[in-house]
């Protein structure tokens, strides 16, 4: 190593551990911090090119991890804990700066290609609830128990009983009042059939006695034999008369 006049090195130690004094720790740490701010400035470019904005932020991640390293080694040598007490790193719009693993992006490096979507801030997803903790909150309310106290409850569902059989009760007449409509149509058009059937079976009857020689009586008509018994109790009655005729 060189050293000044002072005993002081000209050129920042590769190893931290080389250091042994708090003051020249101190001092390669605002050394970095002057170099971080310098690059940061100039990372706000965007007509840089993609090639130099990411070598920029490269080395911007290099000096922050080389200042994590002296921080700790200041501490080591008695100093300030400057890591506990370091804010997180926020942008221009009090955004915290995207990276994952300790990488950070700065400026226009946070619009290259693929580095927006890769940090793109995706919705939480909510945690699993356990069956204890379901339970946890449940009251006796939850199964209804208290619904009725307050009264409130019987007066809506002896309402809604009481509207219910209502509507059945008016659905049943109109449905009485239907069936009762088509009885009587069906009784209508059978008596109306009825009486064609009997009209036509009297125009049958007419017309074939017309069309016909011999007619049907609709009276008693004696058979042969009451015929034959009649004429022979006539002739007796006619010889009787004659035999006590003569005799006299």
């Amino acid at each position: 190593q060189e050293f000044n006049a002072g005993g002081t090195p000209d050129k920042r130690p590769y190893l931290t551990s080389e250091c042994h004094r708090v003051g020249e720790a101190e001092k390669w740490r605002h050394q970095i911090i002057g170099e971080i701010s310098r690059n940061i400035s100039e990372i706000q470019n965007a007509g840089l090119g993609e090639h130099k904005i990411r070598d920029i932020n490269d080395h911007i991640n290099k000096l922050l991890r080389e200042k994590h390293h002296w921080q700790k080694r200041i501490k080591e040598l008695g100093g300030g804990d400057y890591n506990a007490l370091e804010p997180k790193s926020y942008d221009a719009d009090g955004r915290e700066l995207p990276g994952g693993g300790g990488y950070k992006y700065f400026g226009a490096a946070k619009e290259l290609p693929g580095v927006r979507e890769l940090f793109q801030a995706e919705a939480p997803q909510a945690p699993k609830r356990t069956r204890a903790a379901m339970y946890k909150n449940i009251t006796p309310d939850y199964y209804g128990y208290r619904d009725e106290d307050d009264g409130k409850l019987v007066l809506k569902e002896a309402q809604a009983e009481k509207d219910a059989i209502s509507e059945e009760l008016s659905k049943f007449d109109e449905l009485k009042r239907q069936r009762k409509s088509d009885v009587v149509l069906e009784e209508s058009d059978s008596s109306d059939e009825e009486e064609n059937d009997t009209n036509g079976a009297f125009g049958d009857a007419f017309a074939s006695a017309a069309n016909s020689d011999t007619v049907k009586a609709h009276v008693p008509v004696p058979s042969q034999k009451d015929i034959q018994s009649a004429i022979l109790d006539y002739r007796k009655e006619q010889l009787a008369a004659q035999f006590l005729g003569v005799t006299n």
